[in-house]
This record gives C-alpha cells, sequence and structure tokens, in this order.
C-alpha cells in the first residue's frame, strides 16, 4: 500500500515540474496559496520523502509469486 501511495505523490511531483516546465505554473503552489503556504510545504515535503521510498523500488526482487491452482496439478 505504501508503495502505491508513494507512486501516486511522485506522480503528482512530476506532473507539477511538467507544468513548471512547460508553462511556468506551479500547480501545487496554485492549489494550495502559494510556495510558501504550509499546506503547499507539506505536499512537496511529502512528494519528496516519496521519491526517497520509492528508490527502494529499484533494488527490489521483482520475481512475481507463484501461485499454483488445483488445475496445475493435473
Amino acid at each position: 500500500m505504501l508503495d502505491k501511495i508513494s507512486l501516486a505523490l511522485v506522480i503528482v511531483g512530476a506532473l507539477n515540474w511538467g507544468s513548471i516546465g512547460l508553462f511556468q505554473f506551479d500547480l501545487v503552489a496554485w492549489i494550495f496559496g502559494g510556495q510558501g503556504a504550509i499546506l503547499s510545504r507539506i505536499v512537496y515535503t511529502l512528494v519528496a520523502l516519496a521519491g526517497i521510498w520509492c528508490i527502494s523500488l529499484l533494488f527490489r526482487d521483482t520475481e512475481a509469486a507463484v501461485v499454483h491452482t488445483d488445475d496445475d496439478m493435473r
């Protein structure tokens, strides 16, 4: 669950950086009242922490677990 939340926050950060790069528009700051607003700073911090967490995804074993059904036994 934490992986999915982190990934969602990283996507929010990526979209925000894309809007800054393409349109010079900070979407998070616009929604939460400016870059210095406490809510904006919380979102920026959560996105940064999510990015740090997602680094661990690079080093995890990606082999999926094999689930055996009754049909496999026949």
